[in-house]
């Protein structure tokens, strides 16, 4: 860590982050992986659809990110899915392969002629689900997840164990679930799964610490955006010790989503000054390429990727930037464009514009104004602005800045 991990020519955030009385708080790991589901819960979100072609780009781009693991499928979803799955598992992109599945020998059969190094595996684990949802008597459950998960780590299997709904069981009912699978079957590791987004940060130490006292295996973390607290309850399992982060690009996933990589992953290297080895410069092109495959367009004012993150129109910041330039730019913008793969910073003209960015445009059209003169361009723009309600273009501003001074 540098002297002052909050400020660097990167970026500059807040240097309470590092106060001590922060900073002791924490327990994160040396080697926190970023585990991506993209390929399998991100294309459970509503009206998506990754064909062959389509899983097999991504995971390029996954790869050349850095990410650690990939969740390449669901073998038993489709033919398709179990090309992609074992097609992955052949090729040396770097990530370690997982595949998915349900707590059943046959599903993980399939992984198992995949060739994939491990397995995430999914059991229902809230009494009400498993009642009302799955209409499964509880000890089917307990049985085939025993049987399941052992037959997984006698094929050579890294096993996961994904409780479904976990967050919303009775804490020691749950864990006493997961201690007859670990005991009686086999567990590398435990996904902490928020499955219904339903967790408070508050309550995300208290969960940590409890299944960290019963279990002494890794921990995943599993959180879903349905209030928008993946991000930070990710973080919070992280700074208690947990090992993995579950995730995907643009937060694609089921209902809400689930936690997306690109805001996590910066806010633990610029807030935290933890660095997971994933290359930021790629976190744009990555989303981008996402964004086009599945058809689902990125808000322009999304964390880390919005394409207008480093677009001004405000007359302020315009105005900042113009006074601080380049050699200052973590004055004026969290983090520098660059360090996500961004385009540089522009000013850009809007009804929220103001005069300095007026003169700016003014000069860069060759146009000669006085102040006076300036400050009728931009009420005329102003009106423009309110008018028609989006941004304007260059021969646009010349048209209004013409015929502004010509009457």
């Amino acid at each position: 860590m540098s002297d002052t991990p909050w400020k660097n020519d990167k970026w500059q955030t807040s240097l309470w982050n590092f106060a001590e009385e922060v900073k002791s708080q924490f327990n994160f790991k040396d080697n926190i992986q970023v585990h991506d589901v993209t390929l399998r819960d991100g294309e459970q979100q509503t009206g998506v659809a990754f064909d062959y072609d389509d899983k097999i780009r991504i995971a390029e781009a996954l790869a050349e990110a850095g990410v650690h693991r990939i969740e390449a499928g669901m073998p038993v979803v489709s033919k398709d899915d179990a090309r992609v799955v074992a097609d992955l598992a052949k090729r040396n992109l770097g990530p370690k392969i997982f595949s998915f599945s349900r707590c059943m020998v046959d599903d993980v059969q399939r992984a198992v002629d995949a060739g994939v190094g491990g397995v995430v595996m999914e059991v229902p684990s809230s009494q009400h689900l498993i009642e009302l949802g799955y209409r499964w008597e509880f000890e089917r459950a307990v049985e085939l997840s025993i049987e399941s998960t052992k037959f997984a780590h006698d094929n050579g299997l890294e096993v996961v164990f994904f409780p479904i709904d976990f967050s919303r069981s009775d804490l020691n009912w749950v864990m006493d679930l997961i201690e007859r699978v670990s005991n009686e079957g086999h567990m590398d590791a435990l996904a902490l799964v928020d499955t219904m987004g339903c967790t408070s940060i508050h309550a995300m130490p208290y969960f940590v610490r409890a299944v960290k006292e019963r279990f002494n295996v890794p921990l995943e973390a599993h959180f879903h955006q349905d209030f928008g607290l993946g991000v930070a309850n990710t973080i919070m399992a992280l700074a208690e010790g947990a090992d993995v982060i579950h995730s995907t690009v643009l937060g694609l996933g089921e209902r809400a989503g689930n936690v997306p990589m690109e805001e996590t992953v910066m806010a633990l290297l610029t807030l935290y000054d933890v660095d997971i080895g994933i290359k930021t410069e790629k976190l744009k092109p990555l989303a981008d390429l996402v964004a086009e495959i599945a058809d689902v367009p990125i808000q322009t004012n999304h964390p880390i990727i919005g394409k207008d993150l480093f677009q001004i129109e405000s007359g302020i910041i315009a105005s900042w930037w113009s006074n601080c330039g380049d050699e200052y730019l973590t004055e004026v913008f969290p983090f520098r464009p660059s360090l996500v793969g961004q385009e540089e910073p522009v000013i850009v003209m809007g009804k929220g514009s103001g005069i300095d960015s007026i003169k700016d445009w003014l000069q860069k059209a060759q146009i000669q104004a006085t102040d006076e003169q300036a400050m009728e361009v931009l009420m005329a723009v102003k009106d423009w602005g309110l008018k028609n309600k989006r941004l304007m273009n260059n021969d646009e501003f010349r048209k209004v800045a013409e015929e502004t001074l010509a009457g």
